[in-house]
């Protein structure tokens, strides 16, 4: 067994095989997967952690007895989380207060209501595009790195018979050699491609869950400052 895969040869055996245009892509590929790789690790720790404030915020939170009571100067304001969107809606109540006083009518109840819902709808979108940084750039490489395999076979193949062409010597022997060379490409983008489809379609999820879960976050949250808006009437 130890003989056999002995004799049997080595990627970097294909890589000398391959023409330049082979090798050059191969490095490219080579520089994808060490970028996807660093983007899912990167976006799967930072994603978890954000998760895991949202959740301990809304435990905070729940335990108010009062949400608009709540100090802006004490509240915290971590980007891309829960307590963000609440500061951003509490900025909203704190500005309708300040500018047309306690909500007392059905007209103002409404519009500080919306206000505030506008406010925390604004600040869910920018934070779902902050979930989704970097997406692009793993979706790219995804996307592109099946077809830089696929042109450095068929570049590779055509070369080899090309050579075998002009030499006039179109035995195996002679044509072997460039096309496991040119094929070496496709597996190289098949290793980049797998993982990183795997990695890009469970981070996308786990975005989607996320974002989902912030909503419904925000909207019992709104639902408790409503709730204290009606009952804030001076009569």
């Amino acid at each position: 067994m130890v003989s056999i895969l002995a004799a049997m040869p080595t990627p970097m055996l294909y890589f000398e095989q391959s023409n330049l245009i082979g090798k050059l892509i191969v490095m490219v590929l080579l520089i994808c997967s060490i970028s996807a790789w660093t983007v899912m690790a990167w976006k799967w720790l930072t994603l978890r952690n954000l998760h895991k404030q949202n959740k301990a915020q809304m435990r905070q939170l729940s335990k108010l007895d009062s949400l608009c009571s709540v100090s802006l100067s004490q509240q915290s304001t971590t980007p891309a989380t829960l307590s963000k969107v609440f500061h951003s809606g509490l900025v909203a109540y704190h500005q309708e207060v300040r500018v047309f006083g306690p909500p007392c009518t059905d007209h103002s109840r409404a519009r500080c209501k919306r206000n505030i819902e506008n406010a925390m709808s604004r600040e869910i979108a920018k934070t779902g595009i902050l979930y989704e940084n970097w997406m692009t750039t793993l979706g790219s490489i995804v996307t592109a790195s099946p077809f830089l395999g696929l042109l450095g076979t068929v570049w590779g193949v055509m070369d080899a018979f090309g050579s075998v062409a002009q030499g006039g010597n179109a035995t195996l022997q002679h044509l072997a050699p460039g096309v496991s060379g040119a094929l070496l490409t496709t597996v190289a983008a098949l290793l980049v491609a797998i993982p990183s489809v795997v990695g890009y379609n469970y981070i996308v999820t786990f975005i989607k869950n996320m974002i989902v879960e912030l909503e419904n976050d925000a909207t019992e949250i709104a639902e408790q400052i409503e709730h204290e808006i009606d009952l804030s009437d001076p009569s």
